[in-house]
């Protein structure tokens, strides 16, 4: 059966971590999949949801905690015996994370999300899907990519062609971290991933903005001026406020002004949208 998608939508599939900072003894909610779903709510997205796999720790709790106060649909998410994925982080003098070691996903990363008919017809109510290079959710993304409109895929660091092109087909929009490239190493990247299919690719530098290339047109957004607490998920707030800024009907241009906007907001609190867990002791 055919579900009627909302307009303006988008479901979020694949990880999600903790982020435990060690100089405050604490954790917050985070994770790809998981932000760009919770950001683009908060961006003003009537519906976002998102289906993963948490643990049945203390840390899989708080996430499951955070969606429902964040109004975000989570009725596919299982809960798996075993700890939630959980990165350990701390921040330099400008506030820029550092990633000191992490589980590796986790409970999610050992069992392998499956996505089963009722999850596909959620890929088909919310029309656009956004997944991640750390989802481990390759397997799926042909299934995701017959019942969705469009599907947004973020690479991040892995730019290695063998693996983009296994999953060029399935994509509508690839998002890159450019940080360890210059400027005509970019532009290569996109002139590439255009060049095989993907209709919008984007690749931000941090301080050096967004460059950016829709329907062979190239775009470039600098960075808004704030102030820096904690840069941790302005990456994925930039995508989710362009992708919701999109759905939303808004032009090229004004979703890449909206979506650093929305990222420089970001920078002014710690985790990628708040909700601290102190750790007793």
């Amino acid at each position: 059966m055919t579900i009627s998608s909302h307009p303006a939508a988008l479901l979020g599939i694949g990880d999600n971590v903790v982020d435990f900072y060690l100089d405050r003894n604490e954790f917050f909610p985070g994770g790809n999949a998981l932000n760009v779903a919770v950001l683009a709510k908060r961006f003003g997205l009537a519906d976002t949801g998102y289906i993963g796999i948490v643990g049945n720790d203390e840390e899989g709790n708080h996430v499951l905690n955070c969606l429902a106060e964040e109004q975000v649909w989570s009725e596919r998410v299982r809960q798996a015996y075993g700890e939630n994925g959980k990165a350990i982080v701390h921040l330099d003098d400008n506030g820029d994370r550092v990633f000191l070691r992490s589980n590796k996903g986790g409970i999610q990363k050992r069992l392998g999300l499956r996505l089963e008919e009722t999850d596909l017809e959620a890929v088909e109510r919310y029309g656009h899907v956004h997944s991640s290079l750390f989802s481990n959710l390759e397997h799926e993304l042909p299934k995701i990519r017959e019942r969705a409109k469009s599907v947004s895929f973020d690479f991040s660091w892995r730019h290695e062609m063998d693996y983009v092109k296994s999953i060029a087909p399935f994509i509508t929009t690839a998002f890159f971290s450019g940080s360890a490239l210059d400027d005509a190493g970019i532009d290569a990247l996109i002139e590439t991933v255009a060049g095989l299919g993907v209709s919008t690719i984007g690749v931000t530098r941090g301080s050096d903005g967004a460059f950016w290339m829709v329907h062979g047109k190239r775009y470039r957004q600098g960075i808004k001026p704030t102030t820096v607490i904690d840069t941790l998920g302005a990456g994925d707030s930039f995508i989710a406020g362009y992708i919701s800024s999109v759905l939303m009907g808004n032009s090229v241009e004004e979703a890449l002004d909206q979506a650093a906007t929305f990222a420089a907001s970001t920078c002014t609190i710690f985790g990628a949208f708040g909700h601290p867990y102190k750790v007793a002791g």
